[in-house]
C-alpha cells in the first residue's frame, strides 16, 4: 500500500533547530527515515541533537549558522549541499520574540526581530530554492504563527514578522511553483517550548489556556503531523498555504 507521507531518504534542512519546535521539526523527519542537516547559533545544542538523530540510523550535519548573517546562510547552505548532495525539505524556524512597549519600542529591537524572523527567511528560501530549482523538486515550510493573524500590545515587531511569513510563504508559491517547488506555512497557537513555558504559571496565561476549546496548551509534537504532510508527496497539490494549529482558540475570536 502506498505510503503518501513517506520522505525515507529524502535530505532536509532545518533552521533554528536547537530547541523547541525546530528540535521537534528535525527530530520528527529523522525518525521517518530523512536525512536531516540541523543549523543554529548554538551549537553545542545541534551537536547533542546530532548524537539523537543518528541514532534512528539516518545521516545527520550541525551546521553552526546565524539567520542574521547573510553570509552565514550561504556558507550553511554550501555545507549541506557538499555533504548531502541535494536538499529536498527546507524548514524555516528560526525565530526571536521581543516584547515591549510600542511608544518605547526601539528601532534595535525591531531590526533585531525582522532580520531574525523574516529577512533570514528570505534569505535562506533563495539559496535553498537555487538547490531545489537544479533538482525540480522542494518542499519549504516555514514557521508562522497564529500573530501572523490576530495581534495584541505589547509586540509588534513579532506580528509584523509573523504576518510577513505568511505573505512571503504566498509569494514563495508563486515564484517557485514552476520548480516544482511547494511553500507552506504552520502557524502554531499556544506551544509548550523552552522559551514559552514559564509563561504559562502567569495569570492571564491561565485564563487564556482555560478558553481554548481543547482547553489545554499545544505541545511541539502536536506539529509533527502537519511538517509530515508538507514535507511529503500528500500535499503535492497544495502550495501557498498556512495552517492554524492553535487547539481551536481562532475559531473564538
Amino acid at each position: 500500500m502506498r505510503n503518501l507521507f513517506d520522505i525515507q531518504g529524502r535530505f532536509a534542512l532545518v533552521v533554528g533547530a536547537s530547541s523547541g519546535i525546530g528540535e521537534e521539526f528535525a527530530l520528527t523527519l529523522a525518525e521517518q527515515g530523512a536525512n536531516v542537516a540541523i543549523a543554529a547559533r548554538r551549537v553545542q545544542r545541534i551537536e547533542a541533537l546530532k548524537e539523537k538523530i543518528e541514532g534512528f540510523g539516518v545521516k545527520c550535519v550541525a551546521v553552526p549558522c546565524d539567520v542574521t548573517s547573510e553570509e552565514s546562510i550561504v556558507n550553511c547552505v554550501k555545507t549541506v549541499v557538499e555533504t548531502f548532495g541535494r536538499i529536498d525539505i527546507l524548514c524555516n524556524n528560526a525565530g526571536i520574540d521581543i516584547f515591549g512597549d510600542f511608544l518605547t519600542y526601539t528601532t534595535e529591537d525591531w531590526d533585531k526581530s525582522i532580520n531574525t524572523d523574516i529577512r533570514g527567511m528570505f534569505i535562506t528560501s533563495r539559496e535553498v530554492a537555487k538547490v531545489m530549482k537544479e533538482q525540480n523538486y522542494g518542499r519549504i515550510i516555514n514557521t508562522a504563527s497564529i500573530g501572523g493573524r490576530f495581534a495584541s500590545a505589547g509586540n509588534c515587531a513579532y506580528y509584523a514578522a509573523k504576518g510577513a511569513v505568511i505573505n512571503f510563504t504566498r509569494a514563495l508559491c508563486a515564484d517557485l511553483a514552476p520548480y516544482n517547488i511547494t511553500a507552506n506555512a504552520i502557524a502554531p497557537g499556544v506551544i509548550d517550548t523552552e522559551l514559552t513555558h514559564d509563561s504559562f504559571e502567569l495569570d492571564f496565561a491561565k485564563q487564556s489556556i482555560a478558553r481554548l476549546p481543547l482547553k489545554r496548551v499545544g505541545k511541539t509534537s502536536d506539529l509533527s503531523g502537519i511538517l509530515l504532510y508538507f514535507a511529503s508527496d500528500a500535499s503535492s497539490y497544495c502550495t501557498g498555504q498556512y495552517l492554524i494549529v492553535d487547539g481551536g482558540g481562532t475559531c473564538l475570536l
